[in-house]
């Protein structure tokens, strides 16, 4: 078990959960129920797994949770685009928002790609050796 608070992509994750709830305040009323709703949720889901993803079992089950993330995460890039088209907020709010989203994305990759070497590794290490014959 990881203690989630020590990943730096789930900071990342965290500062821009932050910065979208700012962003999303100040969303036409007539949106609560729609995009302000899908925005926070998907943002808030990308920390929300790498967090639960921590808490299991086994670096298998965390990449698990951190693909998750990363689905969450394309999620919110498509939400972000929606957004910034129906001009919910200004360009420089999804430029932030955007920049912040694309360096949690290269995180969570980076992390993934980490956890199979690992593996990749450990399999490798735990093959039988071929044994010599006289």
């Amino acid at each position: 078990m990881k203690d989630f608070r020590t990943l730096l992509v789930w900071r990342k994750a965290h500062e821009l959960s932050l910065l979208v709830y700012r962003a999303t305040m100040h969303f036409p009323a007539d949106e609560k129920f729609g995009m302000t709703s899908q925005v926070r949720r998907c943002c808030v889901s990308i920390e929300a797994n790498i967090a639960e993803g921590c808490g299991r079992d086994g670096d298998q089950e965390f990449r698990r949770f951190l693909c998750i993330s990363m689905g969450s995460a394309s999620e919110l890039d498509c939400h972000l685009l929606l957004a910034r088209d129906l001009e919910l907020f200004s360009p420089p709010i999804y430029q932030q928002l955007f920049k912040q989203l694309t360096e949690v994305k290269s995180m969570l990759a980076v992390l993934i790609r980490k956890i199979d070497s690992s593996a990749e590794m450990g399999a490798h290490s735990r093959a039988p050796r071929p044994t010599l014959r006289p």
